[in-house]
């Protein structure tokens, strides 16, 4: 037995057919658990000879009609489908680089029966920053969906246990960039990484920093927003 057809049958085990009597004529279970494995397939990207990057993030999107019958069973159907897509990467060498996670949504533009799949590869992000955290910092950075503080001298950025905040992305060194806080003055550094670093989309050593600069590093994108305030802060 292979693993949809091992995920299909737990299914049918979890809710005893109901499931699949809200589904008739629409979009079907298995179909979603193998469209996702097609969908880390096609997107692999290779890190040495026996090891993969995959996305580790996915959205599938529904017709209304679809999400509305999958209401109550969503959150059961997705922890079967990350447990089916790790299965997968297990058996086929694939890395994540986070946690893993499927989302339903609608999408107005899709018919009864059909679906689509939109992923991506996102970096697990670890803040290692000890310094305190009473006061407020003017500009925080948001990565991944993570919020950070940009408080003065600055904050380094990298993969190394050793950095400030650390991303989980095999494209980021170490050490890679490091922020630096001066007053009003913002920067970006590069720490001289491998593969350097985006601002604004320009590859540059360092830049100066304003409201919604984009820096990109590995595969990761990290905006920076000023007079920004964590929640909690004062």
């Amino acid at each position: 037995m292979n693993a949809l057809q091992r995920f299909e049958h737990k299914l049918e085990q979890m809710i005893s057919g109901a499931f699949a009597r809200a589904f008739r004529s629409a979009v079907q279970p298995v179909e979603i658990a193998a469209a996702l494995q097609r969908e880390v397939d096609n997107n692999a990207q290779i890190l040495s000879r026996d090891r993969r990057l995959v996305p580790n993030t996915f959205h599938v999107e529904l017709s209304a009609t679809d999400l509305e019958r999958l209401h109550g069973y969503d959150d059961a159907m997705g922890r079967d489908l990350i447990d089916q897509l790790k299965d997968h990467a297990d058996s086929q060498g694939y890395v994540f680089t986070g946690p893993v996670s499927v989302d339903f949504e609608t999408a107005d533009d899709l018919t009864t029966g059909r679906f689509r799949i939109r992923s991506q590869a996102e970096a697990k992000v670890t803040d290692n920053d000890q310094r305190t955290r009473t006061r407020s910092a003017r500009a925080v950075l948001e990565v991944n969906g993570t919020r950070h503080p940009l408080r003065a001298p600055g904050l380094v950025v990298g993969r190394g246990t050793e950095a400030d905040l650390r991303i989980n992305d095999p494209g980021v060194s170490r050490q890679h960039v490091e922020f630096l806080v001066n007053g009003e003055d913002l920067e970006v550094v590069d720490l001289g990484s491998t593969n350097g670093m985006l601002v604004n989309g320009t590859k540059v050593p360092r830049a100066v920093l304003r409201d919604g600069a984009e820096v990109k590093i590995g595969r990761t994108t990290m905006t920076v927003r000023l007079d920004a305030h964590l929640d909690g802060e004062a």
